[in-house]
């Protein structure tokens, strides 16, 4: 014991020994590395602590689940989650979030290029929103991409109600539908143009972007495309849900052939399955994949990928390994009929031309017989709509989000849209392949038989089959994983056996008393909600 304590007198001592100079180091300096010291370990200890509470509370919910469906291997049921009646989406606004700033206090009015086709226009439009929340700016109605390779020349207003766009965010910011006259008159300069840097945080559009809209008063952002950064102050990740999931409506023509290609669905079956097919020439030749189609394949994607001069050369077995190619139309129907769908399902297949046409389609439609497409629905009704790419891309859009299982065959951004709408509508089922692993299963399939594929194709999409506990704290893109718009309900219905109520999911906000708290919210600088 005296050992002990003569080895403390030893470090406190040493700890203030001398300088190399040879003076002594003062005990301030001392109590302040000290206090540098704790600090940064109850920094680091927190930090892991709410992370260990989170997964904590996952592995007691999980062993909740395993009693009542009977253990992790128990079968998935492939139309819904039965977890998906825990959860809603919910985006209203905090007490502290406060009102629209009018246009005539605003600090100018920001201008908006969207870039790429229909769902990477609606992650810039959703952005731009927020943008202008930041900036306590007027926004005016984002202008669409009329110069990209879908070469669809629609306005906003062709696509979006705009007026419904206008009146549901009043509350958020001030949006107007074009510049004011005296204002354009009153400039000596046109508008100022730039370009935000992708993913920029909230504090950029204040330090860089702000100081020019208050000289200029009109000021342009282009190519705007995920230039916002991903993880954001609460408030403005829900306000990214109120313009994704409420603001942004079709017009009602869209909207009434897209309910109308729905209903004829419904009428033939109860339920079906949505596939988005990403398998055209332009996408298969960026992808750098080699798809099995001999060397005639290989010439024609090799002519077309030619377009892009600064594409590096890639490997087509590396690309496959790392799971960076979509999935074949024959790959998507023996993953549906491994996981269990009977070939009597009736499947929507959404997609664009399809490399290879009626050939590459055929070994699919031998699995699933009822295969259809809008055209086929709708063929005289979708004439106006032919000249306009992203107009049927919204009719796709909505009868996909209807749909009981939407699957796809790509990580796109139509994929990630829908995905996190799902999520927000409670959790709707929703299949995106593991091609990581599944590329191997596909490759190596003739070498077992049906029974045992099957069984490894199950097991290779558990945690990606759009159940909730696959949103986890920072994963991917929150236009995927909406989780801070995710709430789940009180337990009330629902006591385990000793009568307690199951443990909250810390990743998401729980609904008390008609109010929302969040829990487990991020560590870390937040930008200003004004």
């Amino acid at each position: 014991m005296e050992k002990g304590v003569w080895k403390g007198r030893w470090f406190w001592t040493n700890l203030a020994l001398l300088h190399p100079n040879g003076k002594h180091v003062s005990w301030s300096m001392v109590c302040g590395v000290m206090l540098f010291g704790l600090g940064l370990i109850s920094l680091l200890t927190g930090h892991v602590a709410s992370h260990l509470e989170w997964y904590s509370h996952r592995l007691h919910r999980r062993t909740l689940y395993s009693k009542l469906d009977g253990g992790d291997d128990a079968p998935i049921d492939i139309w819904k989650s039965q977890y998906s009646k825990y959860y809603y989406g919910c985006k209203e606004r905090g007490r502290h979030f406060g009102p629209a700033v009018r246009e005539r206090k605003s600090n100018g009015y920001l201008l908006i290029a969207t870039s790429g086709g229909l769902n990477q226009q609606r992650t810039g439009i959703t952005d731009a929103v927020v943008a202008a929340r930041i900036l306590n700016a007027t926004l005016v109605v984002p202008e669409l991409d009329h110069h990209s390779f879908w070469k669809d020349d629609s306005d906003f207003a062709n696509i979006f109600d705009v007026n419904w766009f206008i009146t549901y965010l009043a509350k958020d910011i001030t949006i107007i539908k074009r510049v004011p006259d005296k204002i354009m008159r009153s400039m000596e300069k046109p508008p100022y143009t730039m370009r935000v840097p992708r993913k920029s945080e909230p504090e950029y559009y204040l330090d860089q972007v702000l100081p020019i809209l208050l000289r200029r008063r009109v000021l342009q952002l282009t190519k705007f495309d995920y230039r916002l950064a991903n993880n954001l102050d609460d408030e403005l990740q829900k306000l990214r849900c109120r313009v994704n999931y409420h603001a942004l409506r079709f017009t009602k023509p869209i909207r009434e052939l897209g309910q109308r290609v729905v209903m004829k669905m419904r009428k033939m079956a109860s339920r079906y399955v949505a596939v988005h097919l990403r398998f055209e020439p332009d996408m298969l030749a960026f992808s750098g994949c080699y798809f099995g189609g001999g060397e005639k394949e290989r010439h024609e994607l090799g002519e077309i990928r030619k377009r892009w001069t600064t594409l590096p050369d890639l490997s087509p077995d590396g690309e496959r390994k790392r799971g960076k190619c979509p999935l074949t139309p024959h790959e998507v129907g023996l993953m549906l009929r491994a996981l269990g769908f009977t070939n009597d399902t009736y499947i929507y297949v959404a997609s664009g031309e399809i490399y290879g046409g009626d050939e590459t389609m055929e070994p699919l439609k031998n699995l699933f017989p009822n295969i259809y497409t809008k055209e086929m629905l709708a063929e005289e009704e979708l004439k106006p709509f032919l000249p306009y790419s992203s107009r049927l891309a919204a009719i796709d859009y909505i009868v996909c989000d209807e749909s009981n299982v939407f699957v796809t065959n790509n990580n796109g951004n139509m994929a990630k849209i829908l995905a996190g709408r799902r999520r927000y509508m409670g959790h709707k089922r929703t299949i995106r392949p593991n091609a990581k692993k599944l590329s191997a299963l596909f490759m190596s399939r003739h070498e077992m038989d049906w029974d045992t594929f099957a069984i490894k194709v199950k097991a290779c999409q558990r945690g990606f089959m759009g159940e909730p506990d696959e949103m986890r704290p920072g994963r991917g893109e929150f236009h995927e994983y909406p989780s801070t718009c995710v709430c789940e309900k009180p337990f009330m219905d629902d006591l385990s056996q000793d009568g307690t109520r199951p443990p909250k999911l810390a990743a998401n906000n729980i609904a008390m008393d008609g109010e929302e708290s969040v829990v487990g919210r991020r560590n870390g600088r937040r930008a200003s909600t004004r």
